[in-house]
């Protein structure tokens, strides 16, 4: 049995509320299967991932906090620690309390029992100089020869005793004093002493630079002059372990900033310039916006159901058919992006081969009310691994929309930070400017994505000004049941600021129809198929013209229907101008008939037919008269058929039978973005797992798992079959620890329960080449000595060798 970790024992001396705290803070740990102790909740919380998807929604003063820990070295005093914030007022001691009280309901720091602050492992190595401070002296010189001891000493003018101990002991001494440190730099080369400044923050330009983030990332190398001065005398150290610049020593760093430097620590936000806004105002704003983007919306989806974006070679939607997409709407770049990106992310379009088809849930979205509709693609925005209005990359080059990006978790934590601080503005006011936003968001989400095509979280701000959940710079109603996660609350706000759809249209005389308000889809598919939609918004305006009639004649509807229709959805009579436009163009339909034999024209009128064979325009397509009443052309139908309509004639086409060919394509459906998961099977050896996918775990509140990890043994035992150990819980359990020999046993109940109940899972996999990478996986299927899986990382299927799976932790939860 394991012994129980520091944080175990902190975790299992918490009363039932504040562990779950610590579960609800910390969703992802608590995932199913649930840890069944605390020793295993404490394994959990201490990877690598899921203290990385911690930090990055933490606000700013919690970031400082645990960097100013890290570069003490924890466990720590908080003495120490408040010294080196300068917490020493009532007020900041309060706000450095509160903060350390947060992270500890993250359970990245925490109390021992001796009076010290702990800190995850994971987390002291998010940084590689916390407060751009390294190790202390004596962890530098750890690989360092006698001889080196010796000559560094007696470049000090300080006598070398006798063995590599003692003169290590020496150094260190000599240089725990930062005055002596002073003293030897003010003696060094001008450009020695500027490196040496510069190197330890306290050059011009960098008044006590924090270190450098490195959760994904490393140092380059760099060749420094006048360093050889200070490698000397060891002010600085060249690591031979790793290939880079010399290392400064902590002591040699802080000597240089003097005693007066302080870390940096900001625990109020930012003031911002404040308007007041009335909850009418921003409702009335938040309505008009919310109802323009629904309309919108249902435009932008009803052009793909009609005619399915091509996809590119690379990947997404190019430049071109979001152009036509937006011409078909009437709406702008801004909302097709957004409106593609949110409708894929809720499956109602998915890839169908060279295509983006919209999905059997489109159909089913289609026919709700707006409300319903706009709800659906909000929460989908909420959770978007992406900003999908950001149509060019930094290099100006123009960005396809759903090209299958790899998941930015910044993209999500700026959306989340931008509701963060509206939310927390005072009651009756807005900010003057959208754009003061930004250094809230950052204050509350440092890590975020900060959008550098503009200034700081212009495009999430826009965004959000576009869907109505930021209106004259507050919150609205519809974005505080978004930043609370309470879908019941957003639909009824949904319900009450969006209006429902609209059934009828007032048709004017000049040939158009105007909807008011977000037109239902019977209403939009009619007026689609008879008129051209000129503008959408919060008023939409279709034309009727002589083509988009004959378009819906070419259909198969007669004019008696067409007329009907029209007349069932108008406000008033129609207009004698549009009875009469029905009434000519159906005059002209059909005059004449084009058979499929490659092809034969023909009617009743010698003198059209005869008008035909003698135009101009036409003589490419080879008409030649047999009869007063057919003609024959070389050209295909098609191309016949298209080239009359070009030059104003309407001509219809025949099926082989001699009936009207009716052109009416039925629209085109595609499956689920993600394939469907295909269950659990095991191949290979004659080894086969249980064919019945395990059953799901009830969901359980925090304080239910708490109550029940508090009532277990610090740490469960583990199956250890080949030494009569406990047995393992599934056969899938027993067969992934045959394999994955690099995984413990927490890990192997994670990847087990995954296949077992199809839900998607996080793992760190090392490839043949030595790359390490974090992948989502879904739709498990298991073929030992492989896991076949949907890589949401490559947005395709692979084949992962479980031997190479390094850790595994739930998918991602927001």
């Amino acid at each position: 049995m394991k012994t129980p970790s520091t944080l175990a024992t902190w975790l299992g001396g918490l009363d039932g509320c504040r562990l779950a705290r610590v579960l609800e803070t910390r969703r992802d740990a608590a995932s199913t299967p649930q840890p069944r102790s605390v020793g295993e909740l404490a394994d959990r919380l201490q990877r690598p991932g899921s203290v990385a998807l911690a930090l990055t929604r933490l606000a700013l003063p919690h970031l400082q906090v645990a960097e100013a820990l890290a570069s003490l070295r924890a466990p720590a005093a908080r003495d120490d620690l408040a010294e080196l914030l300068a917490a020493a007022d009532d007020a900041t001691i309060r706000d450095l309390e509160a903060v350390l009280e947060a992270l500890a309901d993250h359970a990245l720091v925490w109390p021992d029992g001796a009076g010290k602050l702990r800190m995850a492992g994971a987390l002291r190595q998010a940084w590689d100089a916390p407060l751009g401070l390294d190790a202390p002296l004596e962890e530098l010189l750890t690989g360092t020869t006698s001889d080196e001891l010796r000559a560094m000493l007696a470049a000090l003018g300080v006598k070398p005793p006798g063995s590599k101990a003692q003169r290590l002991a020496a150094l260190v001494e000599y240089h725990s004093d930062p005055e002596r440190i002073l003293s030897v730099i003010d003696k060094a080369p001008a450009v020695t002493r500027k490196l040496l400044e510069g190197r330890s923050g306290a050059g011009p330009g960098s008044p006590g630079s924090p270190g450098r983030f490195i959760m994904f990332g490393s140092p380059g190398p760099e060749l420094e002059p006048g360093a050889r001065w200070a490698l000397d005398r060891g002010l600085l150290v060249q690591d031979r372990r790793r290939y880079g610049p010399a290392r400064m020593p902590a002591e040699v760093a802080l000597a240089l900033r003097g005693p007066d430097w302080h870390a940096p620590f900001h625990p109020v936000p930012p003031s911002v310039g404040l308007a007041p806004v009335s909850p009418k105002e921003v409702d009335h704003e938040a309505s008009a916006a919310a109802s323009a983007f629904a309309a919108g919306a249902a435009s932008v989806l009803s052009a793909c159901s009609t005619t399915a974006p091509a996809r590119l070679k690379s990947g997404g939607i190019g430049a071109r058919e979001l152009a036509r997409i937006g011409k078909a709407a009437q709406a702008d770049d801004a909302v097709v992006r957004l409106t593609l990106e949110a409708a894929y992310a809720a499956g109602l379009l998915a890839r169908d081969g060279d295509r983006v088809a919209p999905t059997e849930a489109y159909d089913a979205w289609a026919e709700q009310e707006p409300p319903e509709q706009f709800a659906a693609l909000l929460q989908a925005w909420r959770n978007l691994p992406l900003t999908p209005t950001r149509a060019r990359d930094e290099d100006n080059k123009a960005l396809p929309a759903l090209a299958g990006a790899p998941p930015c978790n910044g993209c999500v934590q700026a959306r989340h930070g931008l509701l963060d601080a509206a939310e927390r503005l005072p009651a009756g006011q807005g900010v003057r400017g959208a754009s003061d936003l930004g250094p809230l968001i950052a204050w509350y989400r440092p890590l975020a994505d900060s959008s550098p095509d503009g200034p700081p979280f212009a495009t999430v701000i826009r965004e959000a000004e576009l869907l109505g959940v930021l209106a004259r710079g507050a919150l609205s109603a519809i974005g505080i049941h978004l930043w609370t996660g309470d879908a019941e609350g957003l639909d009824t706000e949904c319900r009450r600021l969006l209006p429902s759809a609209t059934s009828t249209a007032r048709i004017g005389a000049d040939l158009t129809a105007v909807v008011t308000g977000t037109p239902s889809t019977q209403l939009a598919s009619l007026l689609d198929s008879v008129a051209d939609r000129e503008t959408s918004g919060t008023a939409s305006v279709w034309r009727f013209s002589a083509g988009s009639v004959r378009r819906a004649l070419d259909a198969g509807l007669v004019p008696e229907d067409i007329t009907a229709d029209l007349a069932a959805v108008a406000t008033g009579p129609l207009p004698q101008p549009l009875s009469y436009l029905i009434t000519d163009t159906a005059r002209g339909h059909g005059r004449v008939r084009i058979a499929p034999a490659a092809c034969v024209l023909h009617g009743q009128e010698p003198a059209l037919l005869a008008e035909l064979a003698a135009h101009r325009r036409l003589a490419e397509l080879g008409l030649r008269q047999l009869a007063p009443t057919v003609l024959i052309s070389r050209s295909p139908l098609d191309r016949t058929l298209a080239a009359l309509r070009a030059e104003g004639y309407a001509p219809v086409a025949e099926t082989t039978e001699g009936t009207v060919r009716i052109e009416r394509a039925l629209p085109r459906r595609a499956t689920a973005a993600v394939p469907a998961p295909r269950g659990s099977r095991a191949r290979g050896g004659g080894r086969t797992a249980a064919t019945s996918t395990a059953r799901e775990t009830p969901s359980l509140d925090p304080s239910t798992l708490a109550t029940r990890l508090l009532a277990a043994p610090v740490t469960a035992p583990e199956p250890a079959p080949f030494d009569g150990g406990a047995p393992f819980a599934t056969d899938t359990e027993e067969i992934v620890a045959g394999w994955a020999k690099r995984l413990p046993y927490s890990d192997i109940r994670q990847l087990a329960h995954a296949i077992d109940a199809g839900q998607a899972i996080t793992v760190e996999y090392v490839a043949t080449s030595g790359s390490r990478t974090v992948r989502t996986l879904s739709s498990l299927d298991l073929d030992p000595p492989y896991l076949e899986a949907w890589c949401h990382l490559r947005d395709a299927e692979r084949v992962f060798t479980l031997s190479r799976i390094h850790s595994v932790m739930s998918a991602a939860l927001e």
